[in-house]
This record gives structure tokens, C-alpha cells and sequence, in this order.
């Protein structure tokens, strides 16, 4: 008489299909825990300058060195709209600050800042004077939130000009503020011979 085959109980089929998953997963192991890796600035024949590390990606900010509090990107400081600029004021950045307000600014404001721009000559759109006197004693850091946020019909330029750039608009914007009050008396004798006032 034949004996009918016997059927695997439960758990002897999960203790055998266990065994094979177990032997994969040993063997994957040490090939993946031991793989070759360069070592923080250990020298490499890979890449042409030598090094294993790769410089960092232009703009990246290193974990920890980031400060959204900062004046410069906030333009305030302690919660107050900043009175000085975080960036130091060079003729270069004058420049610079006028080549933006040039290509942002002055289509609505004007290029000598009186609100007489192209926009207004073709609208009814009034542009306000950045000649007015509370544009001209509010702090600095009131060009660059505006610039930042926008206020009333002006949008925001956030996306469109970065911070550095934001800050040299905001100090060509006094330096042309300036330029339309300056003092002859506030001049000295060379600067006066050099613009024919006596």
C-alpha cells in the first residue's frame, strides 16, 4: 500500500523560505558595507585637480550658516527696518545699484528718480517721486523691503533681483536721493572750482 505524500505544516514552509532570504542578505552585506570609498580630503588620481572632495556648488550655504534673521536678507535688524546698509558702500556698488535701477526701477520711476518714467506717459498710473521728503528720511531698509514685498500698485522683485543687488539698488536710491538736495555749502573749495560755483 502506497502512503499518500505528506503536506509541509506551516512553519516548516516559512523556516525554509526564511533560509534562502538570509543567505542573500549575508552575502549583500559585506560587499556593501565594504565598498570602496574615498576618505574627507584624501588625495585622488580620479579627478584633475587631485582632490576626492569636489568643491562645493556655486551659492551653497553650509548647514548652520544660514541666518533668515540677517539684515541683509530681511533688511531689517532686531525688527526695525535697517538705518545702515549690511553691505559696504564702494563705488562699484553704485554702479552696480544703478545698473538695476536702471533695468527695474527707472521705467516707473523715472532715471532721476521723479516718478516721470515711461509708465507715466503712458497711463494714468502715478508714479510716486522718490524725491518726496519721507522717502527721502526713512531708513535705507525701507527701499529694500519694498523692492522685496512691493507696495500698493508695485509688485514684488523678490524672485527678480537677488539680495546684494536689492541692497545696491536701495544705496544708488539715497546716492540719488542726495545728488538732487546736495548743499553747495557742504562742498569744499576744489569741488566748487571743479563745478564752476563760487
Amino acid at each position: 500500500m502506497v502512503q499518500p505524500a505528506r503536506k509541509l505544516n506551516g512553519s516548516r514552509l516559512v523556516r525554509f523560505a526564511w533560509l534562502p532570504l538570509c543567505l542573500v542578505l549575508a552575502a549583500c552585506h559585506v560587499d556593501m558595507y565594504d565598498q570602496p570609498r574615498y576618505q574627507p580630503n584624501q588625495v585622488s588620481t580620479f579627478f584633475r585637480d587631485g582632490r576626492a572632495m569636489r568643491p562645493p556648488v556655486e551659492n551653497t550655504v553650509a548647514i548652520g550658516s544660514f541666518d533668515p534673521d540677517s539684515a541683509l536678507l530681511t533688511g531689517k535688524v532686531n525688527g526695525e527696518l535697517a538705518s545702515e546698509l549690511p553691505v559696504e558702500l564702494t563705488a562699484e556698488l553704485l554702479e552696480h545699484g544703478r545698473t538695476r535701477y536702471d533695468a527695474y526701477c527707472a521705467p516707473c520711476h523715472g532715471i532721476a528718480g521723479d516718478g516721470n518714467g515711461v509708465i507715466a506717459y503712458r497711463g494714468p498710473l502715478q508714479v510716486p517721486s522718490l524725491h518726496q521728503d519721507r522717502l527721502r528720511t526713512v531708513a535705507i531698509g525701507y527701499f529694500f523691503e519694498v523692492i522685496t514685498n512691493g507696495v500698493n500698485r508695485m509688485y514684488s522683485y523678490a524672485n527678480r533681483i537677488p539680495p546684494e543687488d536689492r541692497w545696491a539698488v536701495a544705496a544708488y536710491v539715497r546716492a540719488l536721493q542726495l545728488s538732487q538736495y546736495a548743499d553747495v555749502n557742504d562742498l569744499s573749495a576744489e569741488e566748487r572750482q571743479q563745478l564752476g560755483v563760487k
